[in-house]
């Protein structure tokens, strides 16, 4: 029987796309790098993709210790809807070092929980079936060539 170590990568970035934190939960006290970032260590548990009740959305959880650093950063994270992009990978038994990525979703940070023993952050997906929101898009012709005149815009 082998034992797989798994290792849990997030790289936080403001709505800019700058990046303001990066963290694994693989090795204690130490940094790893993954797409040539480091990530120092932060002890956090993360729930990956669930469905909400009413089915309408998807959600997931950072866990963290309840503590001063990272009630702050919870915080910062979901007052600015900080983007959230969570990176699973199996990792080399023998270096530690990333074996293969096993997935990779971006998340926003929507809302936080504490208590006296950890610090819950709900992530949402981008888009929210009941508000019906999506990012939005300006196509230019430098993006897609000679934009119509008109309204009608036809796929043939």
């Amino acid at each position: 029987m082998t034992i797989q170590a798994i290792t849990n990568f997030l790289l936080v970035k403001n709505q800019e796309g700058d990046i303001k934190h990066r963290y694994q939960n693989g090795l204690v006290g130490q940094t790893i790098e993954l797409d040539g970032l480091n990530h120092a260590f932060l002890s956090f548990l993360y729930q990956g993709a669930t469905k909400n009740r009413t089915g309408d959305n998807l959600e997931s959880e950072l866990i963290l210790a309840s503590n001063q650093v990272a009630m702050s950063i919870a915080i910062e994270a979901v007052e600015n809807n900080w983007v959230v992009e969570v990176t699973t990978c199996s990792m080399n038994p023998n270096t530690f070092a990333v074996g293969r990525v096993l997935t990779k979703e971006i998340w926003q940070a929507a809302a936080l929980g504490y208590d006296p023993e950890r610090v819950t952050v709900n992530l949402s997906s981008g888009i929210d079936a009941v508000g019906g929101s999506a990012p939005t898009r300006v196509l230019t012709s430098k993006q897609v060539g000679a934009l119509p005149t008109t309204a009608s815009i036809s796929n043939r």
